[in-house]
């Protein structure tokens, strides 16, 4: 089945932005944002955390009218208003298709969507249970099985389908098997759109990768991602990471130049070992150096401290 694009993308309507110096509008991100175009299939975006990521989906969800604590499109459930005003900002540009289905995953909160699942199955009703959708109550079992229950029973395809951070609940192999359910729904005429961390995810074929920054959001290839390179340069050589790592944490002081030591890292690790990568990206998170690193060319395009 060919794959519709449901969600063309999404434009933000800068002049009626009260404050870009306000939250969430002073987010590098959201304050770059003009229009975003999303793949016809599989849209991903990446960031490290506090970039905007989850934010974004929240708002492109509720603009599309999904509750904002998760859930499908005609299931609203609300504990405390949280989720931040820059849905009202934004505009979907919608395709000529309408989606049979949605839903909006959130991880953080689908134990209150479990919850609500469960108390209005108690309420007398002649419908079928709403539990019975999801393959039995979400509460029955362990928070990734119900996460992949969910995926497996619930999501039927011809839909536009969130996913905020789906692989905290899943262990790689469960990423694996996401992937192949991700293929399942986009083969039945499906979009999805996802925040992750998570490298397995991101493999995924005939897709497009946002990256969120301090400089705003642009596209990048599956080898640039973070999560890919620090991933990949852990595994190399794990032992040697981690002993480093904790022989740094003994220092705890930072040099008040951090730039030039960053610097110095950077020539001092010419021969570009996967260790030193992993160690320099957290040393700079650490002391909340926001940097978009080219470990090839050996250089630091952003440093804000």
């Amino acid at each position: 089945m060919q794959v519709r694009p449901f969600l063309r993308g999404i434009r933000l309507d800068r002049e009626r932005v009260p404050d870009f110096e306000e939250y969430p509008f002073c987010i590098p991100a959201v304050r770059a944002l003009e229009e975003l175009a999303f793949h016809e299939a599989v849209t991903f975006f990446v960031g490290e955390n506090g970039t905007g990521k989850s934010t974004l989906l929240e708002a492109i969800a509720v603009a599309c009218g999904s509750c904002p604590e998760g859930g499908g499109r005609n299931f609203q459930v609300e504990t405390r208003a949280t989720h931040s005003p820059l849905w009202r900002y934004l505009l979907p540009l919608r395709g000529p298709l309408s989606p049979r289905d949605g839903y909006f995953l959130r991880a953080e909160s689908f134990y209150n969507v479990a919850t609500a699942i469960d108390e209005l199955d108690r309420v007398p009703a002649p419908a079928p249970f709403i539990r019975d959708a999801y393959g039995g109550s979400p509460h029955a079992c362990s928070h990734g099985e119900s996460f992949f229950a969910l995926l497996h029973n619930r999501l039927g395809g011809n839909g536009l389908y969130l996913f905020d951070e789906p692989e905290a609940a899943l262990s790689p192999a469960r990423q694996l098997a996401m992937l192949a359910e991700m293929r399942r729904l986009v083969e039945a005429g499906s979009q999805l759109i996802l925040s992750t961390h998570s490298p397995i995810l991101l493999a995924y074929p005939d897709s497009r990768i946002y990256q969120l920054d301090g400089t705003g959001i642009r596209p990048i290839a599956y080898e640039e991602a973070e999560a890919v390179r620090i991933t990949r340069a852990f595994l190399s050589r794990p032992e040697q990471t981690v002993r480093q790592l904790l022989q740094a944490e003994e220092n705890r002081f930072f040099p008040v130049n951090a730039f030039a030591l960053c610097s110095k890292w950077f020539h001092f690790s010419k021969s570009r070992r996967p260790c030193q990568e992993v160690l320099l990206t957290m040393k700079m998170k650490r002391f909340h150096i926001n940097s978009s690193i080219n470990f090839q060319n050996l250089r630091v395009d952003s440093l804000l401290c």
